[in-house]
Formats: structure tokens, sequence, C-alpha cells
């Protein structure tokens, strides 16, 4: 019986040993694509890194110093001339017609 035993422990040990191969064969491949594509994001990364570094012309230009962004008051600032262009059409408008 510890003959048969013996036997059975060998068989699943080659089994195992078979697997194991096939599984660190398997990571190799997998390690493989992945230092690929680890190296191509670090490429990307850096093509990205060396886009934010360039100067922007427009924000780097001469003539942009000293301006400031618009402020939320903008759309307010819009309305009140559209309504003084339409006031003055109005106010043409019915002068004309008299």
């Amino acid at each position: 019986m510890a003959i048969v035993y013996h036997n059975i422990v060998e068989t699943n040990m080659s089994a195992i040993l078979t697997n194991m191969a096939l599984f660190i064969g398997q990571k190799d491949e997998r390690s493989e694509l992945q230092r690929r594509v680890a190296t191509e994001l670090q490429d990307k990364l850096k093509k990205r890194e060396e886009l934010a570094k360039s100067p922007d012309l427009v924000e780097d230009s001469e003539y942009m110093k000293g301006t400031k962004k618009t402020t939320s008051l903008a759309f307010a600032w819009v309305a009140i001339v559209i309504a003084v262009i339409a006031i003055v059409i109005w106010l043409v408008a019915t002068s004309l017609a008299r």
C-alpha cells in the first residue's frame, strides 16, 4: 500500500510541477506584456510632461500681461447691453412711426 501511495504522490507532484511550470510560463508572458505596457505608458507620460512644459503662446505673450479673466458678471453686462440696444431700437421705431 505504501508503494501505491508513493506512486500517487509522485504522480500528483509531477502534475503539480507541470501546472506550476505552465503557470510560471504564463506569468513570464504576462510580465513581458506588462513591461511593454508600462514602457508605453511611461513614454506617453513623458510626452504629456513635455507638452505641459512647453510655453503656451497665448498666455505667455506680451499682450496678455496685465489682463484679467472674465468675471461671473459678464452675463449681466451682456444682458444690459442687449436691453439698451433693444430700447434704442424701440425708441427709434416709435419716433419714426409718428
